[in-house]
């Protein structure tokens, strides 16, 4: 379903959010999708729960053995790596979500007009610039974004999971996206978004994303002062959209990855006949349930021999584990009637990434994972629950 329909950011009765996987149709101005709306002051993005303030970092790494795969004109495959990570220090100058440069790149690549081009770098983070990691032997969790978002659009998950004890080394994958800051300043934009109607186009992305989660796991250890925090052996990943489905690739072609969540992907890396047994998790929208429309969770669930859950959550749609619907007011979108409020779908999507991860790195049951839970009854265990409502 993701690649079957151009890109968009679509605007569900005025809340920014997508209609699809991955590649769908541009959306219409928001003049035009939701004319009475009026955008609210900026954005503060949701405070981390976990006992330890967050700092934050930026690393470029160019891979020189591998040409880019979108941009003819480079020899090599630059890539923007984020990292969050707990610190001892409380005070200090915050991270910036977008720049002024890119918020209006990534505005206008998504069809969203009517509000001024820098409203996303006013946004609020909750992250300390540059701040000294630390602890010690922490595990490690990589992020990979949807297709045509940049990292950002996860910082509220990753501020969370830095403040729980853990390390995110979030990628932004170059010419995927609206925008990307390049080490020399230069924004690229979106080449692959002329390609994505292509024939396998969804398989030829998902590969070129694990390879790029290999490459910044090389790279780590000298290129990042803090590495020492790291436990090298205690590695998962977390993708949305486009960054699920390469969430399996990477698990499929690097076995340092011990443990994976999909967040509302559509899957292409094709799991063997003999199965995969390494801990995985799909969280879903309305549109990721059993029998539902997009066949792959149903194909690759059967083919999943380890601990596996499929998670399904009510009123939902497909960026509701981002921070989209939580910027939704700062460009004058409102909610759709019925939607999950922006705040609840964060917090769900909080609740059960780290309960994973405190599962499958820390070595902690969490017993939210293996029953229906009534502080977050929205979410459903499939494919059992999902099929009975």
């Amino acid at each position: 379903m993701d690649l079957s329909m151009r890109h968009l950011l679509a605007v569900a009765a005025g809340l920014v959010v997508l209609a699809a996987s991955a590649c769908s149709a541009p959306t219409p101005p928001r003049s035009a999708a939701n004319p009475s709306a009026t955008p609210t002051g900026p954005t503060a993005l949701l405070a981390p729960t976990g006992e330890h303030p967050v700092g934050t970092t930026i690393l470029h790494v160019n891979d020189t053995s591998r040409p880019d795969p979108w941009n003819l004109d480079v020899e090599s495959r630059e890539l923007k790596v984020t990292l969050w990570y707990p610190t001892e220090q409380k005070d200090g100058e915050r991270a910036q979500y977008m720049t002024p440069k890119e918020s209006e790149l990534f505005l206008r690549g998504s069809k969203i007009g009517g509000v001024p081009d820098d409203t996303l770098s006013k946004t609020r983070t909750n992250a300390i610039k540059d701040a000294e990691p630390a602890g010690e032997k922490l595990p490690l969790v990589v992020l990979s974004p949807g297709f045509t978002k940049p990292l950002s659009s996860l910082t509220s998950l990753a501020e969370e999971l830095a403040s729980r004890g853990y390390v995110v080394a979030g990628i932004d994958h170059a010419y995927e996206s609206h925008v990307t800051t390049l080490s020399d300043g230069r924004v690229a934009e979106c080449i692959a978004c002329d390609s994505d109607t292509d024939p396998g186009f969804g398989p030829r992305v998902v590969q070129g994303r694990a390879a790029d989660v290999s490459f910044v796991l090389d790279q780590l250890p000298s290129k990042w002062d803090g590495s020492g925090l790291i436990d090298r052996s205690r590695i998962a990943m977390v993708g949305q959209s486009m960054g699920g489905a390469g969430t399996v690739a990477a698990m499929l072609k690097d076995s340092r990855v011990r443990a994976g969540i999909d967040l509302d992907g559509s899957t292409y890396a094709r799991i063997p006949k003999s199965g995969f047994s390494r801990p995985f998790m799909f969280i879903g929208s309305k549109l990721h349930v059993p029998g539902g429309s997009d066949a792959s969770w149903d194909r690759d669930w059967k083919l999943l021999t380890g601990w596996k859950r499929w998670i399904a959550v009510k009123d939902t749609d497909h960026q509701a584990f981002t921070d989209i619907p939580l910027l939704g007011p700062s460009l004058g979108m409102k909610p759709a009637y019925g939607a999950l409020p922006a705040e609840r779908g964060a917090e769900i999507a909080r609740a059960y990434v780290a309960a994973f991860l405190d599962q499958h790195l820390k070595g902690q049951r969490q017993p939210l994972l293996d029953k229906p839970s009534s502080r977050y009854p929205e979410a459903q265990l499939c494919p059992e629950q999902c099929r009975q409502s």
